[in-house]
């Protein structure tokens, strides 16, 4: 990668708010130029066996698929101008590319496994799913090691596809994560991000869904929660540049120790996109007098023929709720644990896949131990 192009990408600015009271990392202080690379390297893919449908690393892709694969790289999340995107873009060591052929199901899930070994991972996934055609994808990040990630995915699908993108980051404490994900849908077509944000000592993250056709169907649902220092830091955006769509956003989160965090989710709607209906959802859970998260939804609304909505809460535990439990005869702490593992429940269950939501059940479970 020639070194202007990683040298834009470190000059560019985070776009996030700088240290205050509760925020105290500054995402424009940190020196990625002192992070070792490791080596290129193809993710783990497990895909089934489907006519016509392509899952490989970048290299092959490049190589083998060069018409499909040069029409789509970056076409999303090139458009974003983000310095996290930018670099991961600059360094790129490691990606998958899916492709799905038109109006084919692909009913079991293709996963992909990116481990962190032996320096940084700079992973790009690209998702091109064809017209009529559906399928789920599921990207899991995990390692033993102190590396850090800085990832793309995007997805471009085309008219009345389905897509469903669930993505499990569960790195060490000692690790830090970056991702910028981004889709882009045809007419009439559906995309639902499931981003659970469960590991690293501090989460970067971006989410955004160009909605550049009528028709289009989207969801984002996510959940993260911060115990001891970690620190989580979510913007997730719908950009709603033409009517007769929908979207729904629903984010959970909690925090525990001295956990931090903050979440802005946006919701923007053109003047010319009349018909629009949105709908945006954020709750908060503070287990510990200590802990902190910030709740930002914002509406940013053009069209005067829409629906559009959202609300947000950050509280503690109800104590109502728990003394109820406890003349049931149970324990105060196993009161506690089940109110706030219940309190994940209703974004959980919107993950794909049995396997999945155990594990993120028994994730979130193990945080509050």
């Amino acid at each position: 990668m020639p070194s202007a192009t990683l040298d834009k990408a470190l000059d560019l600015r985070s776009g996030r708010e700088r240290p205050g009271q509760f925020w105290k990392i500054d995402l424009d202080a940190i020196d990625f130029s002192t992070l070792k690379a490791a080596p290129p390297s193809d993710p783990q893919i497990v895909a089934p066996s489907k006519p016509g449908l392509i899952a490989c690393g970048l290299d092959a892709a490049k190589r083998d698929h060069a018409e499909i694969f040069n029409r789509a790289f970056g076409s999303v999340s090139g458009s974003l101008n983000d310095k996290f995107a930018a670099l991961s873009a600059a360094l790129c060591n490691t990606g998958a590319f899916v492709y799905i052929p038109p109006d084919q199901a692909v009913d079991d899930p293709i996963e992909i496994t990116y481990t962190t070994k032996n320096g940084a991972l700079f992973p790009h996934t690209l998702v091109v799913v064809d017209r009529g055609a559906r399928c789920t994808i599921i990207e899991r990040i995990e390692g033993d090691s102190a590396d850090a990630v800085c990832g793309i995915a995007e997805i471009v699908a085309a008219e009345g596809a389905s897509v469903t993108y669930a993505a499990e980051q569960n790195l060490p404490l000692e690790s830090q994560a970056f991702f910028t994900r981004a889709a882009s849908p045809g007419k009439d077509a559906s995309v639902t991000w499931c981003i659970a944000e469960v590991g690293a000592g501090l989460s970067v993250s971006r989410i955004d869904v160009l909605v550049d056709h009528p028709g289009v169907d989207a969801h984002l649902n996510g959940f993260f929660f911060p115990r001891q220092d970690q620190h989580v830091d979510m913007v997730s955006t719908i950009r709603h540049n033409v009517g007769e769509s929908q979207s729904q956003t629903l984010i959970k989160s909690a925090a525990t120790g001295r956990g931090q965090a903050r979440y802005l989710g946006n919701i923007r709607i053109a003047p010319h996109a009349q018909g629009t209906e949105a709908s945006l959802r954020d709750d908060a859970l503070l287990l510990s007098p200590r802990a902190h998260i910030d709740s930002v939804p914002a509406l940013e609304i053009g069209a005067n023929d829409v629906k559009a909505f959202h609300g947000a809460t950050i509280g503690a535990l109800d104590e109502n709720l728990i003394f109820y439990m406890e003349s049931r005869g149970i324990e105060r702490e196993a009161a506690e644990k089940m109110i706030a593992l219940g309190f994940f429940e209703p974004v959980v269950e919107r993950f794909p896949t049995a396997a999945m939501r155990d594990r993120l059940r028994a994730a979130l479970e193990a945080k509050i131990a």
